[in-house]
């Protein structure tokens, strides 16, 4: 009976709109779905200054929105920009939340629209089914492929200690996510590389997962590696190439829905530490510790890399000890091919740094636990060193 299927629960956004210049029709998208009228925008200051907002405020002033702006979001997020942005909501009687941006506004647009009304303070948030009560309405627009935060039901903070912190909620999960690749052609190469090999770190933990790996997240996992490893190099060199940028915005999407359901482990738990105490941007920092990881877990994980070599397009044999090594240079080389940093000495991390960090990664107990192979201090400290 080894066969039998073991029991699933799966569980996404309600409602996807994929489509090219969507943004700049969004109160018209809006006025159809939803009663509430006063909204905040919640987004960063480069998306501000790129000239995103314009088309995007029109349309909705147009169809009879009121916007309160948020713009003050900063990459890995801390909690006082969560206070700030609750504090102006809340001022001007918003019905309605809307984040624009990257991973870090729309984690501080899903955590506004939860608190709002709430009776619980931030940290007690923090952790696994926290969250009660209801939230306001919840549209989540992305302008870089990668976290899929979009479609996920977790955000992260950086905390008062620079620890990252994880609050894990099904009411975090938004009414509406509008996929508008238009919005992502002016990303730098550097951003849409990191953004890129985010995605596919999250698609290789969730096919990898120890604990709630399901054929759904295996489906949508396959299939957003299969997409971002043939377009992301191409977003990379010719960042206004709409099918590039249209597929890794998709495969993004995916790879957030299948981690959403089968979570990430150690190349995040990893990765943490280096944007809480070095500041690197998020994706880079799963660039930098995907290798060292998946070497780290391949005696365990073989079987599957040798089942994922074939949809990153990377030679097979039917050899399945092979095939994983074809699969991990395959990732290799389409990392090298982006032209992100490889190395942590690249990026700024000090030598003398790394037993911090090892230290720090080891409190990343809800991603631990679902490596497939168990790490410990020791084992951090060696994937550090062998990232330097």
């Amino acid at each position: 009976m080894k066969n039998v299927m073991k029991d699933f629960a799966f569980t996404t956004v309600a409602e996807i709109i994929v489509e090219w210049a969507g943004a700049s029709r969004l109160g018209e998208i809006l006025q159809q779905r939803f009663s509430a009228r006063r909204v905040l925008l919640v987004t960063d200051p480069g998306l501000v200054k790129a000239g995103v907002l314009p088309p995007v405020l029109h349309s909705l002033h147009n169809a009879g929105f009121q916007v309160t702006l948020y713009d003050r979001v900063q990459p890995d997020p801390h909690e006082r920009l969560v206070r700030e942005a609750l504090q102006i909501a809340r001022d001007d009687n918003c019905e309605m939340v809307i984040g624009l941006g990257g991973g870090s506004s729309l984690d501080v647009a899903k955590l506004v629209a939860v608190l709002i009304n709430s009776e619980q303070d931030l940290p007690e948030l923090y952790g696994i089914d926290k969250v009660t009560g209801k939230r306001l309405p919840l549209v989540n627009i992305p302008t870089t492929a990668g976290t899929g935060s979009e479609v996920t039901n977790i955000a992260i903070l950086t905390t008062n200690d620079d620890s990252k912190m994880g609050i894990v909620s099904p009411q975090l999960y938004g009414d509406l996510v509008l996929l508008d690749a238009q919005l992502t052609l002016g990303l730098p190469p550097v951003h849409t590389a990191a953004a890129g090999i985010d995605a596919m770190v999250h698609a290789i933990e969730a096919y990898t997962g120890k604990h709630k790996k399901n054929p759904l997240s295996d489906a949508l996992a396959r299939e957003a590696l299969r997409l971002i490893s043939r377009h992301l190099v191409t977003a990379c060199r010719d960042g206004h190439n709409r099918e590039a940028r249209e597929n890794v915005l998709l495969g993004a999407m995916l790879a957030g829905q299948a981690f959403a359901n089968s979570p990430v482990a150690a190349v995040h738990a990893l990765a943490y530490p280096l944007g809480a105490r070095h500041h690197i941007p998020h994706g880079l920092s799963n660039a930098l510790m995907l290798v060292p990881v998946l070497q780290f877990n391949v005696a365990v994980t073989g079987p599957l890399y040798a089942e994922l070599a074939p949809v990153i397009g990377a030679q097979v044999t039917g050899n399945v000890d092979i095939d994983a090594q074809s699969f991990i240079a395959g990732m290799v080389s389409i990392i090298a091919a982006t032209g992100a940093p490889n190395r942590l000495r690249d990026v700024g991390v000090p030598a003398d740094g790394l037993a911090i960090l090892a230290q720090d990664a080891m409190q990343q107990t809800r991603l631990l636990g679902n490596n497939p192979v168990t790490l410990n201090e020791d084992d951090a400290l060696r994937l550090y060193q062998q990232a330097y």
